[in-house]
């Protein structure tokens, strides 16, 4: 059952990639209720499914598998109540026979997600399902106990599924196969040779039409409590015992216990400029657009090390980016002049955008005579391997992931109230917001918060380009 149907999300992501999990053969036979308020019958949902189709598909349209598709899709709205979702989910789980699995997606806004629990309750519809909640888990401490109280009173942990598009992503997965199966990297994980993490994901985007869901939330809610945390902890756990779900959850639950609270002083938060005149947005407004801050994880791995986190709207550029920076070594052997130091320390660089990318930078001696160093890098992309066409999209994993009982990539109650507990005393002394320019990197702020360190965002390297050449 897809709750919030004909939204933009269901539109752009959820239903053309159903489409291909089930056409892929990934996923059992399955059958799809659309719920929403629109009047829709199954024919017209079908129709509204099939341009969502051809308009979002990333992969090519095929006509025939459409047609092979969309016999699976039906329609009931929600205010035909609980008892038309329960005939509904009956007739076609007869159809498919046996006692199928049911998977609730509820992409729905916050204030309805509750609605939506409560109505499946009533429709009986709990039993053998799970579900799939969007973001965000409450918007402090006490919320997000009362949510997942909320929630316990109708669903065990072990059917909620908290979603995070961000780790969906081929990339998020990568970073624990490159950590902990690699001889090169594994040993040096640690504060004996990491001097800082930087995670960035600045957009370009404005909130334009948005602005309404915006307000009150802002960019650390919405974005650093939900994603950038949930990355930080795949870059700083412990290995697993295993590979299995319930290790992995454990181990970042750790790191987030480990979290020390969030110091205001060490947080800068940021508007752009014109974002007070967006409609239906107060003149006097204090909704942060821009956030960067500094986290610290108290345990014997990371004592000392800076995480640093920036992410907001109409930036200069839109990235997704891990960047570690490891220590220097001393320098007193080479000439003045060299250039070593100059570039600052070498970095191992992940991309979490769709195509998967790595680069680890270092310095070498320019040709020629003399002892002159430039930095370079050694760069890799998933879509240049034999396998690129194999990369799930991230709502397509993480749907799949659900479908399976596998929480790897999904969060947990624990580590959400924990997450919203170390944030405590930032909400309760909010700094103030700082006005930027759009197209920039945002407050000058941020260059105190970081020094005497530096961004490494804007790169003073791009990506190369794949070489058609050497295919």
């Amino acid at each position: 059952m897809l709750f919030g149907a004909t939204g933009d999300l269901a539109r752009r992501k959820l239903l053309p990639g159903i489409m291909h999990l089930l056409q892929s053969g990934l996923v059992p036979d399955s059958r799809i209720i659309g719920v929403s308020l629109d009047d829709f019958d199954d024919d017209g949902f079908r129709d509204f499914a099939g341009q969502a189709y051809r308009e979002f598909s990333t992969r090519e349209v095929d006509e025939d598998k459409w047609r092979d598709f969309a016999p699976k899709l039906s329609y009931v709205n929600v205010k035909d109540g609980p008892d038309a979702l329960a005939k509904a989910a009956a007739a076609l789980e007869e159809e498919l026979g046996g006692e199928p699995r049911r998977l609730h997606y509820l992409s729905v806004p916050p204030k309805a997600a509750l609605d939506v629990v409560h109505t499946l309750d009533a429709a009986h519809l709990v039993e053998r399902s799970r579900i799939i909640m969007e973001k965000p888990f409450g918007t402090d401490l006490a919320s997000a106990k009362a949510l997942n109280a909320e929630i316990h009173e109708v669903f065990d942990e072990g059917q909620i599924f908290r979603i995070d598009h961000f780790l969906g992503k081929e990339a998020a997965l990568n970073i624990l196969a490159f950590r902990f199966a690699n001889g090169l990297f594994e040993p040096i994980w640690n504060r004996n040779f990491i001097d800082h993490v930087q995670i960035d994901v600045p957009e370009t985007l404005s909130l334009v039409g948005r602005a309404g869901f915006y307000e009150g939330t802002g960019a650390f809610k919405d974005m650093v409590v939900t994603h950038l945390f949930q990355v930080l902890a795949f870059m700083a756990m412990e290995p697993p015992t295993s590979l299995d779900s319930d290790s992995i959850s454990e181990e970042k639950n750790k790191v987030f216990r480990s979290m020390r609270p969030l110091d205001p002083l060490s947080v800068v938060r940021g508007q752009y400029q014109g974002y007070r005149d967006e409609e239906g947005i107060a003149p006097d407004s204090d909704t942060d657009t821009f956030v960067a801050l500094k986290a610290e994880i108290d345990n014997w791995r990371w004592a000392g090390v800076p995480f640093y986190l920036r992410t907001g709207k109409k930036l200069a550029e839109g990235a997704r980016i891990i960047s570690i920076a490891f220590r220097e070594p001393p320098k007193s052997m080479f000439p003045t002049g060299s250039g070593v130091g100059l570039a600052g320390p070498d970095h191992l660089t992940f991309d979490l955008a769709d195509s998967s990318k790595m680069s680890l930078s270092f310095y070498g001696k320019r040709p020629g005579p003399g002892m002159r160093l430039d930095k370079l890098s050694m760069q890799f992309a998933m879509q240049e391997t034999e396998r690129a066409g194999e990369v799930l999209e991230a709502y397509e994993r993480l749907i799949y992931d659900a479908m399976r009982g596998e929480r790897t990539l999904f969060t947990t109650a624990e580590g959400i109230e924990r997450l919203w507990e170390i944030s405590e005393p930032l909400l309760n002394d909010i700094p103030p917001v700082r006005p930027y320019q759009a197209g920039t990197w945002g407050p000058n702020a941020i260059h105190q918060l970081i020094a005497p360190r530096a961004w490494r965002l804007p790169f003073e390297r791009s990506w190369r380009k794949p070489n058609p050449s050497a295919e």
